[in-house]
């Protein structure tokens, strides 16, 4: 079983693509954990504010065969096929950390959006202080704490009625 960190984004109809994304991971993996989820400005575009979370997980599947996966999901929840990185969107599903890979090509792995976006390295931090980032020998909350701009966070109520997961309560 290899842990993973996935980033979870949507400012189209952000109630039911958050819980579409909890549901659809839960069939490529288990032990679920949910950060806190965050309402946060859209970023390097004008658009609606996003709903942003990070899921811990466990997964059998291959680097590969989850990526296909997290790609069809969006698709099947909406994503336009051509969808550019600053727009709307109905559901952003991005590997965070897969494991201990470290790869400069697609996905790069650890995403660079931990060192750039604190929808990211908020609630990620919150999952995994302590786990070093494969490649960075730093652990997640001194990446943490030099972030800028998490005030722009705003906590989100949690809504779920599901409990095969657990939630994060920092």
């Amino acid at each position: 079983m290899t842990l993973v960190y996935v980033g979870v984004g949507s400012n189209i109809d952000r109630h039911k693509h958050v819980e579409a994304a909890v549901s659809e991971l839960k069939k490529l993996g288990d032990q679920l954990r949910l950060s806190t989820i965050y309402e946060s400005p859209s970023q390097g575009f004008q658009g609606g504010a996003f709903f942003n979370l990070v899921i811990e997980m466990h997964t059998d599947l291959s680097l590969a065969a989850f990526t296909g996966m997290l790609k069809d999901i969006e698709l099947n929840w909406g994503r336009q096929p051509n969808a550019q990185k600053y727009q709307d969107r109905t559901l952003d599903l991005d590997i965070i950390l897969f494991g201990d890979v470290v790869s400069a090509e697609a996905p790069q792995l650890p995403r660079q959006d931990i060192y750039q976006y604190p929808f990211v390295i908020q609630p990620l931090c919150e999952l995994c202080p302590e786990l070093l980032l494969p490649g960075d020998g730093r652990r997640v909350r001194q990446i943490w704490l030099e972030a800028d701009n998490l005030e722009v966070l705003k906590p989100v109520e949690f809504w779920f009625t599901e409990t095969d997961f657990s939630q994060c309560k920092e």
